[in-house]
């Protein structure tokens, strides 16, 4: 009995000392990667130890690896990132996406999706991000950070959110100073008055913690909506963050001319002069009356997002990876559409060791399948348009595990015994 103990041991030491001598963790092979930051749009192999990528070259042998990703026919990405979401989960069914029903668990829609770090948009206020931060982000394996609301309450709903009494830059920026490891900016939402308070409240904390802010900007149905001309000249700061950008609402002014359908001279001025423009699909905030004469104006967004909840995920927005397609039926190639899912919303909130590929990176990586067909993409009225190819997830891996596989392209799949 003792022989058979001893010779297991020697064993399981032998095939212990085999994965620690291993180079590699994991190989993707034979795959195109397209990472913006590093202008690679090409075929490349990656190898990965541990958490971080520490290889990108056109042949890596894979013997070299404990599991090795077969990515023949597909693209390699930096792991997507969404800056518009709503993760502030709770059992309160009477508030809006603060510790509410509305919100979403974020794991359970991430790495289906490629997506690897969601910003929440505002759910949490400096009252309640402690509370935001003990239930979604210490919960997490998706990366959650998040835009701060400038209401203490946050996106509570109703009067809450137009209590200027509770906007506070000071206590935000506190806040956000305390938790700077989890706080990229702060956001402005769902005020009605036709008042520039919550703006100019949310710059003010900008303005002390050298962050962006996110602004999703309108009022009510019942007096003209203020100028966006006058948010991004007067208010805002190169850096901030228009979301909901191709929205038609009366209660907001649109990017597009209503009457000629034309792209508003400024908006092209206000994105050189540095304003970041943001797509925040939502439930009702996006229109293809204002995207698609924006885009033949020569007019891109900035970043691609979902404004994803329980209200939006399910009717035209669905997901991430449907939005990509969405702009890619609308014109845009797949490398712009890439980049304004991955470096480009780095860039925006200031975390640029996310959202690429290099060397020494935290290895979240998106594996896509661009599929060919015929696909259709509608907004919130109904209106359609046709798309030649969809994008979807082959493969999920955040900071160097495999988190999602869904056509079982490693090998091995499993690196246990199943009894």
């Amino acid at each position: 009995m003792l022989k058979k103990y001893f010779l297991l041991f020697s064993l399981f030491c032998i095939a212990d000392n085999f994965v620690q001598a291993q180079l590699y963790s994991i190989v993707i092979k034979g795959g195109h990667v397209i990472d913006p930051k590093n202008k690679i749009d090409g075929m490349m192999d990656i190898a990965i130890k541990g958490d971080t990528i520490i290889r990108v070259a056109k042949n890596i042998d894979s013997k070299d690896a404990t599991q090795v990703v077969d990515a023949h026919g597909l693209y390699i990405t930096p792991g997507l990132i969404d800056i518009h979401t709503h993760d502030f989960y709770g059992n309160n069914p009477d508030q809006y996406l603060m510790d509410a029903t509305a919100a979403i668990v974020p794991d359970g829609f991430t790495f289906r999706v490629g997506v690897t770090t969601v910003v929440d948009a505002g759910s949490s206020g400096w009252r309640t991000f402690p509370l935001f931060k003990e239930q979604t982000i210490d919960r997490s394996q998706t990366r959650v950070l998040a835009f701060l609301n400038i209401v203490g309450a946050g996106m509570r709903g109703g009067a809450y959110e137009q209590n200027t009494n509770d906007m506070d830059p000071q206590m935000a920026a506190y806040v956000a100073k305390e938790y700077k490891n989890y706080i990229v900016g702060f956001k402005v939402a769902h005020f009605e008055a036709a008042k520039w308070i919550p703006v100019d409240s949310a710059v003010e904390a900008g303005k002390l913690t050298n962050m962006p802010v996110m602004v999703d900007f309108g009022g009510d149905d019942t007096h003209p909506p203020l100028s966006i001309q006058e948010l991004f000249f007067n208010h805002l700061r190169a850096g901030d963050i228009y979301t909901h950008t191709f929205t038609e609402l009366k209660r907001r002014d649109p990017i597009v001319d209503t009457t000629t359908r034309t792209l508003k001279p400024f908006v092209l001025a206000a994105q050189q002069k540095g304003i970041v423009f943001d797509v925040g699909f939502g439930g009702a905030s996006f229109d293809f009356r204002q995207a698609i004469p924006a885009l033949k104006s020569g007019f891109y967004p900035n970043s691609i997002s979902t404004d994803l909840h329980t209200g939006s995920m399910n009717a035209a927005m669905k997901n991430m990876l449907n939005i990509m397609s969405m702009f890619l039926a609308m014109g845009m190639d797949l490398p712009n559409v890439i980049q304004a899912s991955t470096w480009n919303p780095a860039k925006e909130i200031q975390h640029t060791e996310l959202g690429n590929l290099s060397v020494g990176s935290v290895a979240d990586i998106a594996i896509l399948n661009v599929r060919k067909g015929d696909f259709g993409y509608w907004d919130r009225l109904g209106y359609k348009i046709k798309g030649k190819q969809r994008l979807e997830c082959d493969m999920t891996i955040r900071a160097g595990k495999i988190v999602y596989d869904l056509n079982g392209i490693t090998n091995p799949e499993v690196t246990g015994n199943i009894q």
